[in-house]
């Protein structure tokens, strides 16, 4: 087993879940690019490119030929034993996650369903986790359009799957406090003053519309907003944000209440200071209701720290940060 210093962290996508199962029931993550050749002796990427161009010789940008063959470089010569690997599942709410054994690659047949015959073996955690439970640079990292792709955050991988001993020391040491000491500025803000906040955040994030409507009466929503993605989608989102104590955990009836107060069509989202309980973050996708989004603490603060520009100055005074979300 590689030394935790050495354990990387990659993606490999499983055709937008379609092949999902097969990897999981098989024991193996997979790719099928050059599926005429055997690919157990090559050494280099160098050696990958005669082989590409002449299974694809209508590619002549050099540009495409050059992000193919690094995907398939990258998944047989850089993914190592030991090392951790990600797919999600094709119910995007959720990833499955697994540690790659000992003389991984093997060239395949397609007995199994499976087309693609490049594959590594990989050890399978027997449950999937929540997309959600990661941090925001992580959900926007595996957002990439690229089918095998390396994955830097890895601290937030460890820690959320349970097992924070694979951290490397040197990255133990980058964040003693940061999200402790951000979150205690913000709950220095009124229960108002938060929830003008959230609202200042979904404009930031392209919600059209944000309006905060938090009142005594309200049924749990204290902000809505429509995001509009390039005419081809709208979502009319309903939002409860609420200021909670550091440690405390949002309960599942909380979470309900909101869900019963979305009109058909609409989703919600939860935002807090705090966390969630188990049974609340299983309430949040359950089948047959709206979906709503569940944002902690941790992720709050990333979710600022990455629009911090887009927030009114008053704001920015009020909270005593600067850009990076530094106390000033």
């Amino acid at each position: 087993m590689a030394d935790k210093k050495n354990i990387e962290l990659y993606c490999v996508r499983a055709e937008f879940g379609t092949y999902t199962q097969y990897f999981l029931d098989g024991g193996y993550v997979a790719i099928g690019w050059l599926p005429e050749n055997d690919l157990s002796n090559i050494k280099t990427r160098e050696e990958l490119y005669p082989l590409y161009r002449a299974a694809h010789p209508k590619d002549t940008s050099n540009v495409v030929i050059g992000q193919q063959v690094g995907q398939i470089a990258r998944f047989l010569l850089h993914i190592k034993s030991g090392d951790y690997v990600i797919t999600p599942a094709q119910n995007t709410e959720f990833i499955y996650f697994g540690t790659v054994l000992e003389d991984a690659y093997y060239f395949a047949d397609s007995l199994d369903g499976c087309p693609y015959l490049h594959r590594k073996k990989v050890k399978w955690n027997k449950d999937p986790i929540q997309r959600s439970l990661f941090s925001v640079p992580f959900q926007n990292t595996i957002r990439s359009s690229l089918t095998v792709f390396y994955i830097s955050h890895k601290k937030n991988f460890f820690t959320t799957i349970g097992k924070p001993q694979l951290v490397p020391q040197d990255d133990q040491r980058l964040e003693v406090d940061y999200y402790t000491s951000i979150l205690n500025q913000i709950l220095e803000l009124d229960d108002q003053e938060f929830e003008i906040l959230i609202t200042n955040i979904l404009t930031a994030l392209g919600f059209e519309g944000s309006e905060h409507t938090g009142k005594v009466g309200d049924g749990g929503v204290d902000a809505t907003g429509e995001l509009n993605v390039a005419n081809m989608a709208k979502i009319k989102l309903f939002v409860q944000a609420k200021r909670y104590k550091l440690g405390s955990r949002i309960s599942a009836n909380s979470v309900k209440s909101l869900r019963a107060n979305i009109p058909s069509g609409g989703q919600g989202a939860f935002i807090t200071t705090a966390g969630f309980q188990k049974k609340a973050k299983e309430i949040a996708i359950e089948s047959g209701f709206p979906r709503i989004g569940l944002i902690d603490g941790e992720q709050l603060v990333d979710i600022l720290a990455e629009h911090w520009n887009d927030i009114p100055n008053d704001f920015k005074e009020k909270l005593e940060l600067k850009t990076g979300l530094i106390p000033s």
